[in-house]
């Protein structure tokens, strides 16, 4: 048999295998069953193509292949795209079983990336996606899915696990597989070892995620955001995903609070204290925050009265329910990605419920924050969790039956108060949907196909209804004056929207590619200003937040920023410069020249931030590459001022790299014989 047979019959009577091992009490006879299984598929003689020198490899410094690197281990290989929900929660299994058994003991996993959307198959998107899941273990693109074709696999996620010669003898597909993977990862390092068949040498591993930027008052993979209006002005609320955190900051992008550290966990407390992991959505409702804490499979409660955190929905840990119906800590969730408050009217009464987008199941789910008589006068008391909308398959499958909608993996989740419907991005399906919160029904709106069960319906066109098409939308929002839906067309890297009077899904910004300045890479997360004149993007791989003056259609980058002490720079340059008191322009260039080993690493973000000292200065641009030059407009003033410019970098040796940040101070001095338009360019000597 060819390597494609052995694994359509090992997927078959792996099923069977699973369903014996639960029958069995006793470790031994579990071990016992897997050895005679292990020992029947040894020698079929089947053996799998080894990967192509062409594949571009992660995590390690050298491509690897079976005959050479992985000679006497046993692979586990993850076949995973992505954007996939189940196969997220498989790379946190993974890391559970790498920590108990390391290459030395034997066992090598192996990321075999085989993308579903087209924009999954960019080696750069790959990488991002490495670093924001933190991924240590080697990673291949398999750009045109030749290994996914050769072994015959159908579905994400699938795993593979070979013996120490290269043999399929064991495959898993879908999740949950952590502890039978474990029993036959420790039967096959026991048996071939005992012939000699097994290899303590280690691997040319050298993990991507040092590239990431760490600096401390930065924004890592941004995912969500919402808005805090108050009487002491407009607040954004962004989840830093990538950094574990809340972050609290003005309309200028002036940081208030940081809640949580950088470190991910699952704590409640105070905002210094308390953790998350890789939070998601957002909302507000009076003086509170809700966060759908993603990795913790949780909600938690930000309390702006209090300063503090607490949990109330979800244990921490990942669960499989799909009715639910307990009281909020003691419900098990999975995934929530997104959340917004709805004000449920019954006879004379108005009270929020908290809707719930569950990526994990394919459901939207709600915590009903008040004693709530919801459809059908079915009642739930306060701190209730359940499930309102989706059977939990994975579908794009509409119905006046709430419960018989199949969703796929709603990942945004926005109301419209005013026609009681929430809006939501399924993410999976490429399409915008919608639920009728008086009755439950689901209805389509743009995007995806009429046919349920067709989840690779994806595209970039313009247009009604089906004839739409996007790319894995994460993020929605709407204008509720002019009764538009705001799309983040994610991988698509753009953003869209629907006039609801019409149902005409356009384009509104974005180039359809990756552009770090003007454009959007993978935006996932909008928020729309109070009044509807401003829209705030979650530029999620571009580690920033984007500003759409919707009037005047003007897109800009927001600097996030927290005023730096002394001891956050790690060196301050000063220099003199004059302008004509009539006004000018100053442009900037920095040469950054190291007295050591050091270099500008290629592949890192090397980024400048500009801080203008009054509003009455323009800047081309607040944020910016190396390579680009600062550029400030002055309008006429005889005022001295100081202009503040930091500067994030990535420098590294061969091995490691090191974050810096530099901050330059300009005296901008006005003179009646200065030139009007001065250029500096700056060598920046850092030792």
């Amino acid at each position: 048999m060819n390597a494609q047979e052995v694994v359509e019959e090992l997927t078959q009577v792996c099923i069977q295998m699973r369903s014996h091992l639960d029958d069995l009490t006793e470790r031994k006879d579990k071990e016992t069953l897997i050895l005679k299984h292990i020992k029947r598929f040894e020698n079929t003689g089947a053996e799998i193509e080894d990967f192509p020198k062409s594949l571009e490899w992660f995590n390690v410094s050298e491509g690897l292949s079976l005959v050479q690197h992985l000679k006497g281990k046993i692979v586990l290989l993850d076949f995973f795209t992505y954007c996939c929900i189940n196969c997220m929660h498989v790379l946190a299994e993974l890391e559970e079983i790498e920590k108990k058994i390391s290459i030395e003991d034997g066992l090598v996993v192996i990321g075999i990336h085989s993308a579903k959307f087209t924009n999954e198959r960019s080696s750069k998107n790959v990488l991002s996606a490495i670093q924001r899941y933190n991924i240590t273990h080697p990673v291949v693109n398999d750009v045109t899915l030749r290994m996914w074709n050769n072994m015959g696999i159908i579905c994400w996620p699938s795993l593979v696990m070979l013996g120490p010669n290269g043999q399929p003898l064991a495959v898993f597909v879908g999740e949950d597989h952590k502890n039978e993977i474990l029993l036959y990862a420790r039967v096959m390092i026991a048996y071939f070892k005992s012939l000699n068949q097994i290899s303590n040498h280690s691997l040319p591993l050298r993990p991507a995620y040092h590239l990431l930027s760490s600096f401390k008052n930065g924004l890592l993979f941004p995912g969500k955001l919402a808005i805090l209006s108050s009487e002491h002005g407009t607040k954004l609320i962004i989840s830093d995903s990538g950094n574990n955190r809340i972050v609290i900051a003005t309309k200028h992008g002036e940081v208030e609070h940081f809640i949580g550290g950088c470190n991910q966990g699952f704590k409640d407390g105070s905002f210094k204290n308390a953790r998350f992991n890789s939070p998601q959505g957002v909302c507000v409702l009076n003086n509170t925050i809700y966060v759908a804490d993603n990795n913790n499979h949780a909600i938690r409660k930000i309390n702006l009265t209090e300063n503090n955190v607490s949990t109330i929905a979800g244990t921490g840990s990942q669960g499989y329910d799909h009715k639910g119906g307990k009281q909020g800590i003691n419900q098990v969730l999975s995934s929530p990605w997104d959340v917004a408050i709805y004000h449920h009217e019954y006879k004379d009464s108005i009270v929020p419920v908290l809707l719930i987008a569950i990526a994990g199941t394919h459901q939207i789910w709600a915590l009903f924050l008040e004693d709530t008589i919801w459809w059908k006068e079915k009642k739930y008391t306060a701190g209730t969790c359940a499930a309102i909308v989706g059977s939990g398959r994975e579908e794009n499958r509409n119905n006046s039956y709430p419960h018989t909608a199949g969703l796929a993996q709603p990942s945004g989740i926005a109301v419209a108060q005013e026609y009681k419907i929430a809006f939501f991005a399924d993410s999976e399906s490429s399409a915008i949907r919608r639920v009728h919160l008086d009755n439950g029904r689901v209805s389509a709106v743009c995007g995806g196909d009429k046919n349920p069960t067709n989840l690779h319906a994806f595209g970039d066109i313009d247009g009604k209804e089906y004839l739409a098409k996007l790319q894995h939308p994460l993020g929605i929002a709407w204008d509720h004056l002019n009764k538009q839906i705001y799309i983040a067309d994610t991988y698509n890297h753009k953003i869209k929207t629907v006039d609801t009077t019409t149902g005409y899904c356009k384009t509104l910004f974005g180039a359809g590619k990756p552009d770090p300045m003007f454009s959007f890479n993978e935006p996932s997360g909008l928020a729309i200003s109070p009044d509807d004149n401003i829209l705030y993007v979650a530029d999620t791989n571009n580690h920033t937040l984007k500003i759409i003056d919707l009037k005047n259609e003007k897109i800009s980058t927001m600097v996030i920023s927290k005023h730096d002490s002394n001891e956050n720079i790690d060196k301050v340059f000063t220099f003199n410069t004059s302008i004509n008191t009539h006004g000018g322009e100053l442009n900037i260039l920095f040469n950054i020249v190291f007295l050591n080993n050091l270099k500008l690493n290629v592949d890192a973000p090397q980024e400048w931030h500009v801080f203008l000292p009054i509003n009455t200065w323009a800047a081309n641009s607040l944020t910016g590459g190396l390579s680009t030059p600062v550029s400030v407009k002055l309008p006429a003033d005889e005022t001295e001022n100081q202009l503040r410019i930091t500067l994030n970098i990535m420098a590294c040796t061969v091995d490691t790299c090191i974050p810096l940040k530099l901050s330059v101070l300009f005296n901008v001095h006005r003179r009646t014989d200065a030139a009007i338009v001065v250029t500096e360019e700056k060598e920046l000597v850092v030792n």
